[in-house]
């Protein structure tokens, strides 16, 4: 089964790394980097990707004639979504345990960050009640 693992960290109005040395960025990114080899050497990694900072971000809304309307940059919000995985794991406990591998990521001095990663299945199809 599928799981997509949504890393949300750091405080959406704060820079990147804030107080981070270059080192520790560096060592933050080796792990993740390392994490992801892992995965995909076992074959339960479908894709990742980290993303840009909320700075980088715009809220789109269909205007009245379809069109799309920006309204500026990321809402504030206590976390913002920094990157995700999608796995294809036998049970849901595996995916469980990538995702408390991936919250105990390096951070300042090497100690774990310990951030919430949202673990939720991946659905192929609707449920059968609601396709017509």
């Amino acid at each position: 089964m599928k799981y997509i693992l949504m890393m949300n960290t750091m405080r959406a109005n704060c820079p990147g790394f804030p107080g981070w040395s270059k080192k520790d960025i560096q060592n933050h990114i080796a792990f993740m980097k390392m994490l992801n080899d892992e995965l995909r050497q076992a074959g339960e990694l479908v894709s990742c990707e980290g993303l840009a900072f909320p700075d980088q971000a715009k809220l789109v809304r269909a205007g009245k004639n379809g069109e799309p309307v920006t309204d500026g940059i990321f809402p504030e919000a206590k976390e913002f979504l920094a990157g995700y995985w999608i796995v294809d794991v036998d049970a849901p406990e595996r995916a469980y345990a990538i995702a408390a591998r991936a919250s105990a990521a390096p951070g300042v001095n090497g100690q774990p960050l310990n951030m919430p990663i949202e673990v939720r299945p991946v659905m192929s199809t609707p449920p059968d009640e609601y396709v017509a």
